[in-house]
């Protein structure tokens, strides 16, 4: 008994860490309650709203749900045309459930039930239409959150008013619910059924450590099921199922299945909201121990699907065993409103179909919120009200407008119209203003503002202006005059000083500018003239005699050499020198560089050949040519890179290295020292790197050396830094063309830094491409760039796709012995990522000390970069989110593969054992229109 006992503590003390990490980051809101409480039947905590939402009255109703305590209030917003919203903090790209909930209850005094519109940020979520008082209806949303917040908002009442019992976010594991399609479409949950249910109750947590809610298929809810097959039979488990599948299900859910003991399972069940585009997963564990002859096949009969219901189910086989999870899916399928679906068993099989639980959800076109810059300026605005009944939640254009402003029908919204006079604003009127490029007119008026009028000349579409009685200072913008629809001006009873712009005064604008007694009509310049003119003169004359110094200094440097710059002696060396520099100069002219920008040394071919002891040892060989290390006189290590291409393209190629790296400077890029173009010789000197290549370090088989995880994460976070300066810090952007493991070196502290630029291009500002003929690495390059010629930022992105997926394998990124058929790291990882098996794709060296959730992060994003279509493709910023999020893995406390875990993992396998590769979604319709390959 002791020994028991022992156990059952051990086993509460590893669970509850973990449990309790979840737990702290649930949000429990009690929309009307009157204080916190703990639900006793979850052991979670619900905070009152009270200190969360500024509108709405908390009503007292008749609880028909026993001790909930949530259910004994509710919170009633205003019936009018406004919108009510409750914001929740998220983690920026972090999926999670939203879940909110309606129980009206006691209605002696209402004629007739509210009908109203539930919406998360701009998305329309749900119409929420109660019919039964004494139901609890519960609308559910899984998401990637978009940004560090979202809004839930009730509006648009059509009977009674909008009302909510309870709000929920719950955070999910990194790898749940990830579909191809999230940056358009949130999953609205359609229906989350456990069949073979011991009871009518619900199963969520603690049970469901997410807190998902599993609805019994006893119950009879609004998603009723029916249409059962004779013959069904309900049965159960005490044993342990190994539940560590993509979606992590609860082990209770999974104990309990439905039978279909005369050959056929069948079911109707009604999706609300359909016909509609859906993700759909279905969930078998063998929890019967079949003796040895016996066996349990069965295929889907409906709907029929060719893909799907040509395969066989062999739950033992898919699932790697009895008492194991196997959750076939339909990532993307057209259901109708009334779904049937039906399993029957196979001929050579002795048992009957089983079927433990479903899970559907629709795809809702994710909607656009009012325009970043137009949601900043109203920001500012809203921050200077102190009116309570002026300070509206949740987005200013959509579903509904906020009180004092007005919207475009664009996509994405834009503000049109600002109404907020005689609202006490004090301070300046915001800068950002300017960037209001749909603003047509501007009520500020009877307020407190001061400072200067600040620049609106951009707005070509404004046409009236209010500004009048404030306490606004300095001159009158000129240009009021040049906005070429302005038809209305009002800035009287103010402290403007200055000239009035002539054109105000024309007729053409209504214009009052009463009460500002520093403003003047006309102004006598002629006094002026005279002084501004001999100012002129004398400045014109002063910029010609320095452009004439200018010149004489110029021709005086070109005669010399760096050598004798320094005050050294003329050697056949310097001249050679002298003669290459000036013909690198002239060539960059030619070709548009920025050599004229260049700050790199130059090195003579004596010093070179003393630094490396006349070449003495070669360390590398790249693209560029052979690489050698070198010691210079003050001690500094270098590598000095000796182009061996003589050609004008292998020229080229030199200048552009030296042109480029010569004005960027990144931690994360190797640093050009200097370079030598003399006696026909061009090398390169840059800062040597102790630990050579990335690929030294994991493809190297004679001298490899071991990188953990974390040591890869590092390297991957440095170098996508790199590449992200290059596209993002660099004016124009730089696309490097050639990046693979072999260009990207570690430091003596094995931090990784981007190198080898010779391929490198630069895009033009007015440009998305460049066009140029394909160059890259053979594994590497991007087949869209390969096909077309087209060059973007996306082809640096495809190529650290490989590299990511080299990080997380090991392997190369071509090998016919290794990948077989496939040849190639992408279509390797991708086939096997897809079914859900990513530990078969880890380098073996890493899985004793490698958290299976971190590498779920990396591999996601990878295969997001070598996506076919560029345009899927993530930009590197989001890229170093994601490693990010995986270092944040690594640094928790749960997630290790165990021996057990990893045969689980590497049983993750959708679509009744193949993956139906889905092209992606056409929204031309706002819908998803599925299409397979």
């Amino acid at each position: 008994m002791a020994l028991v006992l022992q156990f059952v503590l051990l086993f509460l003390t590893c669970s509850i860490p973990s449990l309790l990490s979840q737990v702290t980051e649930f949000v429990s809101i009690d929309c009307g309650g009157t204080s916190n409480h703990n639900d006793p039947k979850t052991g979670l905590e619900w905070v009152s709203d009270s200190g969360i939402v500024r509108h709405g009255t908390s009503i007292e109703i008749e609880n028909p749900n026993g001790s909930s305590i949530q259910y004994q209030r509710r919170r009633d917003f205003p019936i009018d045309n406004k919108k009510y919203c409750y914001t929740l903090n998220t983690t920026e790209r972090r999926r999670y459930i939203v879940r909110a909930t309606f129980l009206y209850g006691s209605s002696e005094s209402e004629n007739t039930y509210p009908k109203f519109q539930l919406y998360l940020d701009a998305t329309r979520w749900a119409t929420v239409s109660i019919l039964d008082a004494s139901t609890v209806y519960i609308k559910e949303m899984i998401i990637r959150a978009p940004t560090s917040s979202i809004d839930v908002c009730l509006c648009c009442a059509t009977t009674g008013s909008p009302f909510i019992s309870t709000l929920e976010l719950r955070p999910l594991n990194l790898s749940m619910y990830a579909t191809d399609y999230e940056d358009n479409f949130f999953l609205k949950v359609a229906a989350r059924v456990n069949f073979g249910a011991s009871s009518t109750d619900a199963i969520r947590y603690p049970d469901d450590p997410y807190d998902r809610i599993w609805d019994s298929d006893l119950a009879k809810r609004q998603n009723f099921l029916v249409g059962v097959a004779p013959g069904t039979v309900r049965i159960n488990t005490t044993k342990e199922i190994n539940t560590n599948t993509r979606e992590y299900p609860p082990v209770k859910v999974m104990q309990t299945a439905v039978v279909g003991t005369q050959g056929t399972l069948s079911y109707r069940l009604n999706l609300e909201d359909f016909p509609a585009n859906a993700r759909a997963y279905a969930y078998f564990a063998e929890i019967e121990d079949l003796p040895e002859n016996e066996t349990r096949k069965f295929t889907m009969k409906e709907p029929y699907v060719p893909d799907y219901s040509n395969a066989v189910v062999n739950i033992e086989e898919n699932a790697n065993g009895s008492y194991t999870l196997y959750e076939p899916s339909y990532m993307n399928v057209s259901l109708s409103f009334v779904f049937s679906f039906s399993f029957k068993k196979t001929p050579d099989s002795s048992q009957g179909p089983l079927l433990n639980a479903v899970e559907i959800s629709k795809y809702v076109p994710i909607a656009s919120k009012t325009d970043k810059k137009d949601l900043n300026v109203l920001g500012a605005f809203r921050s200077m009200l102190d009116i309570g009944d002026m300070i509206e939640e949740g987005d200013p254009c959509v579903p509904a407008q906020w009180a004092w402003v007005s919207c475009s029908s664009n996509v994405p919204p834009r503000i049109t119209k600002i109404v907020l006079p005689g609202s006490n604003l004090e301070g300046e009127i915001p800068e950002g203003i300017k960037d209001l490029q749909e603003l047509t007119e501007l009520w500020l008026d009877g307020n407190s503002l001061n400072g200067p009028i600040p620049d609106m000349s951009s707005l070509e579409k404004l046409k009236i202006i209010h500004l009048e009685n404030n306490k606004l200072t300095g001159p009158l913008p000129s240009y009021f005059g040049s906005l070429p629809n302005l038809q209305e001006l009002y800035i009287q009873n103010n402290s403007l000083t200055g000239d009035i712009p002539p054109a105000l005064l024309t007729g053409k604008i209504i214009f009052d500018y009463d009460g500002n007694h520093g403003l003047r009509r006309h102004t006598n310049h002629k006094s002026h003239y005279k002084l501004i003119l001999g100012i002129s003169v004398g400045i014109l004359a002063v910029l010609f005699i320095l452009f004439l110094g200018s010149l004489l200094l110029l021709r005086y440097f070109r005669t010399k050499t760096p050598s004798q710059r320094s005050d050294k002696a003329t050697t056949p060396g310097a001249i050679s020198s002298r003669k290459s520099t000036i013909g690198l100069m002239a060539y960059s002219t030619r070709t548009g560089s920025l050599m004229d920008e260049g700050v790199s040394y130059y090195f003579s071919l004596a010093e070179i050949e003393a630094a490396t002891s006349g070449f003495s040892k070669k360390i590398g060989k790249g693209s560029f040519g052979p690489v050698y290390y070198g010691k210079m006189k003050d001690g500094k290590e270098v590598a000095v890179k000796m182009m061996t291409d003589s050609t004008s393209h292998g020229a080229q190629q030199f200048v552009t290295e030296v042109a480029l790296l010569s004005r960027i400077h990144h931690r994360n890029l190797v640093p050009l020292i200097g370079y030598c173009e003399e006696d026909h010789h061009r090398m390169l000197v840059y800062e040597y790197m102790h630990n050579g290549t990335l690929r030294d370090h994991i493809h190297d088989r004679v001298n490899k050396k071991h990188l953990d995880w974390r040591a890869r994460l590092r390297i991957a976070e440095d170098s996508a830094k790199g590449l992200e300066y290059l596209h993002t810090g660099c004016n124009p952007s730089i696309i490097h063309r050639d990046i693979k493991t072999s260009n990207i070196l570690l430091d003596i502290n094995m931090r990784a830094k981007v190198s080898d630029f010779g391929l490198s291009r630069q895009t033009e500002e007015d440009l998305t491409h460049v066009s140029s003929v394909a160059r890259g690495t053979v594994g590497y390059l991007d087949p869209e760039y390969y096909a077309n010629q087209q060059l973007t930022e996306k082809s640096d992105v495809y190529s650290f796709g490989v590299v990511l997926l080299e990080l997380i394998s090991g392997r190369k990124p071509v090998s016919p012995e290794e990948y077989g058929a496939d040849w190639s790291i992408v279509h390797w990882a991708r086939s096997l990522i897809r079914k859900g098996d990513v530990v078969s794709i880890i380098d073996p060296t890493l899985k004793r000390d490698v958290k299976i959730e971190s590498i779920w992060r990396i591999a996601e994003v990878a295969i997001q970069c070598v996506d076919q279509h560029g345009s899927s493709r993530p930009r590197m910023q989001e890229i170093i989110l994601a490693i990010q999020d995986a270092i944040t893995i690594e640094k928790g406390n749960d997630g290790k593969i165990t021996s057990g875990s990893s045969r689980a993992q590497s049983s993750r396998k959708t679509l009744l054992t193949t993956f139906l590769d889905i092209e992606s979604p056409d929204l031309s319709n706002d819908c998803l229109v599925p299409s397979a390959r």
